[in-house]
């Protein structure tokens, strides 16, 4: 796996070399875009309306529009330049109650890994967080943008989880209204999940439609129409109370 940022955790004098890893990998089938009339794979192409030509990745520099078509360019060196080196390590900003964070902001996950000797100060942090039951809050400068995670202690290693800032998260659409709810809905509502509660296990589930793509995909290859699936739709319940106690009844059942 290749690591996707190299830093260093650093808290005061404390300074830990490591790699961050992602902690998924797209595994959904993908499709090309085709002309409809011939099959052929549709190709982009970046041209310089000047050049008149294709450039190429090496001809390719960044630059930052500050008046509608006048530009200021950058290298990765120049970049570079203007990163401190608080920038450049996973700087602690402080510690925080794991609860304190609310999963709204969560982003991403990463795996923090240990460079060749920094194991025994990052396995130390991991136990300390772990066992006060506390996250690291941190900042790092991630490509172009400066990011804001937490050090999430797992039982086995450290998670950076990157947050959105507070000002990326959108409100509600629209306010909810108060409801009242019933006794006699509440003690069902409370039934229903009481029946239809195990274990999580994440490996009982997986895509299903992929499977069913990807089913598709063969059936056409071999030249056979695809048929449709089914597109029955469940009862229209609209007792409340009548839709709990037959998701009830079905829980039992195991068909729920």
């Amino acid at each position: 796996m290749a690591v996707a940022h190299k830093s260093a955790i650093s808290v005061g004098l404390l300074y830990i070399p490591v790699g961050l890893y992602k902690t998924s990998r797209d595994i959904g089938i993908s499709f090309n875009q085709l002309c409809k009339d011939t099959h052929e794979r549709i190709k982009y192409q970046k041209i310089c309306p000047s050049c008149n030509k294709e450039v190429k990745a090496n001809e390719i520099i960044k630059g930052y529009e500050y008046e509608k078509g006048r530009y200021v360019v950058f290298t990765e060196d120049e970049l570079d330049k203007i990163k401190s080196h608080k920038d450049k390590t996973i700087h602690i900003e402080h510690f925080a109650k794991m609860e304190d964070i609310d999963t709204i902001y969560f982003e991403k996950n990463y795996y923090v890994v240990p460079e060749p000797g920094a194991e025994h100060a990052y396995e130390l942090l991991r136990q300390a967080l772990l066992s006060e039951k506390e996250v690291a809050v941190a900042q790092t400068v991630f490509t172009t943008k400066e990011e804001l995670m937490v050090l999430y202690p797992e039982e086995d290693c450290i998670m950076a989880k990157m947050l959105f800032y507070q000002e990326e998260i959108q409100e509600m659409p629209k306010s909810l209204t108060k409801v009242a709810i019933s006794t006699a809905e509440m003690d069902m509502a409370k039934t229903m999940i009481e029946t239809m509660t195990k274990k999580f296990d994440i490996s009982a589930y997986h895509d299903e439609y992929q499977e069913k793509l990807r089913n598709a995909i063969t059936t056409k290859i071999q030249g056979q129409d695809i048929v449709s699936a089914d597109t029955g739709k469940p009862d229209n319940v609209i007792d409340l109370m009548e839709a709990l106690k037959k998701t009830v009844e079905m829980s039992k059942r195991g068909t729920a």
